[in-house]
């Protein structure tokens, strides 16, 4: 298990926001190739293209336009979320509506399917199911009951933890993943996590995870496709 911690970075039209990966000492970690922390009010995304991946949009916050070449248009709020599979090429926009807060994610795809035809998806709030538990909430983004479909398998949640709660869960065969601090602090199997902060893990097969004052936590696993990845900007190959 390693620390990492997400760094600020200029993104699209005058914006900035807290990147993850690709950065030095964490550039994938297949089958996840970029991870965006975003809190905008004004610039976006405009017009660029994409290619090789599928990526996720999930909203915190406010709301995200997204527009593409396919003719898909769609604006989706806080709780809800997009995806679009670049596949060969899209060309897409992404532009905040009102003040946006929320994660993008990409998910390589495997060599064989980089050449499938784009797609879009969306998800509002009522459509992402929620689990209560003894000190908090799982809201199901991705995996069993999630609404959002990728081509690869994925479980990708969204974790409110009360002050003082703790949380056991396990994690699939032959995944791997992270878990990151939204917001708050928690400990991860003994390992301290702080807000901008993630814990990537493997080899393991149970997380303990506990948070003496809250936390907002995204629990991100899955299983890699073991191909070498070629990312460069807006494409990975």
């Amino acid at each position: 298990m390693a620390l990492h911690q997400a760094i600020t970075v200029p993104e699209g039209d005058g914006v900035t926001v807290k990147r993850l990966m690709p950065v030095h000492g964490l550039r994938n970690f297949d089958p996840f190739v970029l991870w965006d922390h975003f809190d905008i009010s004004g610039g976006g995304f405009p017009d660029h293209p994409h290619r090789g991946f599928e990526a996720i949009t999930y909203m915190f916050a406010g709301g995200m336009q997204h527009t593409d070449n396919l003719g898909n248009t769609g604006t989706v709020h806080g709780g809800g979320a997009q995806r679009f599979t670049a596949g060969r090429g899209i060309v897409h926009s992404e532009m905040p509506d009102g003040h946006a807060v929320g994660i993008q994610l990409w998910i390589n795809l495997p060599n064989s399917l980089k050449g499938l035809g784009p797609d879009y998806q969306q998800a509002e709030q009522d459509k992402i199911p929620e689990t209560s538990f003894d000190g908090g909430l799982i809201r199901t983004i991705v995996g069993e009951g999630g609404p959002i479909r990728l081509k690869t398998d994925v479980e990708y949640l969204d974790i409110r933890l009360d002050a003082g709660s703790r949380l056991n869960r396990n994690i699939a065969a032959n995944k791997r993943g992270f878990v990151y601090a939204v917001r708050g602090e928690a400990s991860i199997n003994a390992l301290p996590v702080n807000s901008g902060q993630a814990a990537c893990i493997e080899d393991e097969t149970s997380l303990q995870i506990e948070s003496s004052s809250g936390a907002h936590l995204m629990w991100c696993f899955g299983l890699p496709h073991h191909e070498p990845i070629h990312q460069h900007g807006p494409f990975v190959d």
